[in-house]
């Protein structure tokens, strides 16, 4: 795996030297959240489709996934590709973090409307008289 993640950095390294904005979330659900989230999906019918069998044979490597998501994101964490490790039990909470991660993230960009050079503007004035004379 250490070829992979080396190869995630280097590519996240690359877009951000080519202006995009890279953020990752990791969202932190635990071991008692998951269980309770597979209990609504079976006891609730309209929930039943979300459910997989698959999903809780893969319970028993929880360690191991816990192991792997923690050594992804040492290996791709950069301060120009960020992960941000949400707690994730409370959807709310959860969608407020990203949320508010994302509004930072556009912020610092600075973004403004383009400004107009003085010949623009000429150009303007005399568009705006062509349309005014066709009446």
């Amino acid at each position: 795996m250490g070829r992979a993640l080396a190869d995630i950095a280097r590519f996240e390294d690359y877009l951000t030297r080519q202006g995009v904005v890279v953020l990752k979330f990791y969202l932190n659900l635990s071991y008692q959240e998951q269980k309770k989230r597979f209990m609504e999906r079976l006891d609730k019918p309209d929930k039943n489709w979300k459910f997989s069998a698959s999903d809780i044979r893969e319970r028993q490597y929880w360690g191991d996934y816990m192991h792997a998501y923690e050594e992804a994101i040492r290996a791709t964490a950069s301060k120009a590709a960020p992960w941000f490790v949400v707690p994730a039990d409370n959807k709310w909470f959860t969608r407020l973090v990203v949320a508010a991660a994302i509004v930072e993230a556009v912020e610092r960009l600075d973004l403004a409307y383009p400004k107009m050079t003085p010949e623009q503007m000429k150009d303007l004035a005399v568009a705006r008289e062509e349309l005014k004379a066709e009446g």
